[in-house]
């Protein structure tokens, strides 16, 4: 639940003041304003500035591997083989995914 931080304080006097049917009250008011809203259709609308990449060309060098480097197979990122957790049978895991 978000808090208002900026919002007056109520004493535990004030606080025990409050009947319940003021609170119950306070519960349907919250329950009626949520607005049931497509994420993926907001998204759809925005649009940065200067996005446009169409027309870029990707400049970077690939490297292949390395004989000291290994391909993890469970996040298939490529990692030295000082970071190699396990070898099952020519599986290879890297520390991080063996954690």
């Amino acid at each position: 639940m978000a808090t208002d931080y900026d919002a007056p304080r109520k004493t535990d006097d004030e606080l025990n003041e409050d009947s319940l049917e003021e609170l119950k009250a306070r519960r349907v008011d919250k329950s009626t304003s949520s607005v049931d809203v497509d994420e993926t259709e907001q998204a759809e609308g925005f649009e940065l500035p200067g996005a446009d990449l169409s027309g870029e060309e990707l400049s970077v060098r690939v490297i292949p591997r390395q004989a000291d480097e290994f391909t993890c197979s469970r996040c298939f990122l490529v990692h030295h083989r000082s970071q190699l957790a396990s070898d099952k049978g020519g599986v290879l895991v890297c520390n991080e995914c063996a954690a």
